[in-house]
């Protein structure tokens, strides 16, 4: 019996492993059979684990999903993986909660000893920056609905919150969804635009998916080698801010270019002033964002740059005094 169950073990990992095992290959991998592999995925049957055979020449075995999630068998490194995945699950996902701490005390009751005192060892404790508390987290809903787009290739309708004005909302968005993905802490949606024709990337906790879903969609090229390389040249290029403000500044361009970012543009003017262009993700957080520099500055553009900065302005001046 307990040879049989080894092998059954050893089955299962197998079948987890990858898609599509041949017959053939799963008993000469286990050093049986075939009959027996029949046996003992008939076995893993009874258990609950889906498996299905197909048959022919190349007939062999696929573990499917389920109605009901059956035990899963980790390696070493999977299940350090997975507990550690569980602790952080939170800081970017909201209503998980509750399911990632019976998760994570579920993986480690089971966990044996060795492997218990590592994941003890790796506790992690999540300090939210004073900037990144400010951050809303995606709803777990959205995330899987977005997902799920995703992966069917389905065009994906929602709502979208204004980058201005988060009680403001724009029309129902359009979108062939391609990829999903975190930069700095955020969740974004990057798909093809239908109203727009061209590339977007949204920010998921802004988005309010709509169902039914629309019709699918044979997914187009990325303009990148791969999704990464796409988001990190958005992101650092022009476009992506949804304020970006332009001044002069009576210093030195390599003084104020050693702090500006790398998402500013400093262009020498003369040898003690420069142009300076900032993005931002609010006028009023622009404009605070110019006076940090120590000189004497001239605002260019645009009129919600100069609004924003006159309100600072009466601000500051009211705190003063």
């Amino acid at each position: 019996m307990s040879e049989t169950s080894a092998r059954l073990l050893a089955l299962l990992s197998l079948l987890q492993a990858r898609r599509d095992w041949p017959g053939a290959l799963l008993a000469e991998r286990l050093e049986v059979s075939p009959r027996t592999v029949r046996r003992d995925v008939d076995r893993l049957r009874d258990l609950g684990y889906p498996v299905r055979a197909s048959k022919g020449p190349d007939g062999g075995y696929r573990l499917d999903a389920g109605a009901d999630l059956p035990p899963l068998l980790f390696d070493d490194d999977q299940a350090i993986a997975v507990a550690v995945a569980l602790q952080t699950a939170t800081t970017t996902v909201t209503g998980i909660e509750e399911g990632a701490l019976r998760a994570l005390a579920t993986v480690r009751q089971v966990m044996p000893a060795r492997l218990r005192q590592r994941v003890d060892a790796l506790h992690v404790t999540t300090v939210d920056r004073w900037a990144d508390s400010k951050r809303t987290k995606v709803d777990s809903e959205h995330l899987i609905a977005i997902g799920t787009a995703v992966r069917a290739r389905e065009v994906l309708r929602f709502d979208y919150a204004s980058p201005r004005a988060d009680d403001e909302w724009v029309p129902p968005r359009k979108v062939e969804p391609h990829h999903l993905v975190t930069w700095g802490g955020r969740w974004y949606l990057v798909g093809w635009d239908l109203d727009r024709n061209d590339w977007r990337t949204f920010r998921v906790d802004r988005m309010q998916p709509k169902t039914p879903t629309g019709p699918r969609f044979t997914p187009r090229e990325l303009p990148a080698p791969d999704v990464a390389t796409y988001i990190s040249s958005r992101f650092s290029g022009r476009g992506e801010w949804p304020c970006r403000g332009e001044a002069i500044l009576q210093a030195k361009a390599s003084d104020i270019a050693r702090w500006a970012g790398r998402d500013a543009v400093v262009e020498e003017i003369t040898p003690t002033s420069c142009r300076l262009i900032l993005p931002g993700w609010s006028w009023t957080g622009l404009a605070a964002n110019f006076g940090m520099f120590e000189c004497d500055l001239e605002f260019v553009g645009p009129d919600e740059l100069k609004a924003a900065a006159t309100q600072l302005a009466a601000r500051y001046t009211a705190a003063a005094s």
